[in-house]
């Protein structure tokens, strides 16, 4: 009986150990949150041209094949013809924002405010967060703002296990999802880094249009960790220069444009998915 419970205790243990290595090193693939590791100044040593020398975990910045951001070029799209949005099912759950230092986070708590699916596999809503001025480019213009949710597959068997959906911001009419958080963000100081947002509803972030880039690419921050599926709307939304003015007020002066520059493409494909019609 003795032997019995032990042998219970020794499986119970290793169970929790393998989950719990499992979630940390999901938790490593994810973005840096210490905002003093790195910055967007490149005369500061920590620009992003020295990602890649600051720490041996971060080689993918400099010596990656896959890295994001990048312009997507009408010369190198392949355009498919496929009719239907991105499958996405979202749900009200309770989120954080966060101001990291080196940009403004939205982040939903425990893993339910719902997910997409890309090629049958179902990647989970993690946070959202923003990009003054945008990181992508389309045909070498760069837009005033970029918004990326970031999902995470919680099997792990699947190899390239986290996905982003980006959109792209134009000066124009205020963002409505944006108008919702902006007094939250403002208000934010040294002393208070993070505020609770009760119940917020990502199917509020309209994506507008049904055309959209996919390719395959990275973390566009430390550690640059690659096997991203970057699925990019091709819409152009539109946000007002108070509220691009106020996330980067309320950041540190360093990421005030907090945008990586575009990355070689080497080869990759990149395709535009839209209807038949």
């Amino acid at each position: 009986m003795k032997y019995q419970r032990k042998t219970i205790f020794v499986s119970v243990f290793l169970f929790f150990t393998v989950v719990f290595l499992y979630y940390s090193a999901s938790v490593s693939a994810q973005e840096i949150e210490d905002e003093r590791e790195f910055d967007y100044l490149e005369n500061s040593g920590k620009g992003p041209s020295q990602w890649g020398d600051l720490k041996k975990e971060w080689a993918a910045c400099k010596n990656g094949d896959l890295q994001s951001p990048i312009d997507m070029s009408s010369l190198r799209v392949t355009v498919i013809k496929k009719s239907g949005e991105l499958k996405k099912r979202y749900k009200p759950c309770h989120a954080v924002v966060k101001n990291r230092g080196h940009d403004i986070s939205l982040q939903w708590l425990n893993q339910d405010a719902g997910s997409i699916k890309i090629n049958g596999t179902e990647y989970f809503l993690q946070q959202a967060h923003w990009h003054s001025p945008s990181e992508h480019t389309i045909n070498g213009r760069r837009y005033a703002l970029e918004l990326h949710m970031v999902h995470q597959c919680q099997d792990p068997k699947v190899k390239n296990n986290l996905a982003v959906i980006g959109l792209l911001y134009k000066f124009g009419a205020p963002d409505a999802f944006l108008s919702k958080l902006i007094s939250n963000i403002t208000s934010m100081n040294d002393h208070v880094q993070e505020r609770e947002m009760g119940f917020i509803d990502p199917s509020l972030i309209k994506m507008g249009g049904k055309k959209y880039y996919r390719y395959m690419g990275s973390l566009t921050v430390p550690p640059c960790t690659e096997g991203v599926i970057w699925t990019m709307n091709k819409k152009i939304k539109t946000v007002s220069r108070d509220q691009v003015r106020a996330l980067r007020k309320a950041v540190h002066d360093y990421a005030e444009a907090n945008a990586r520059p575009v990355q070689p493409l080497n080869r990759r494909q990149i395709e535009l998915y839209g209807p038949n019609r």
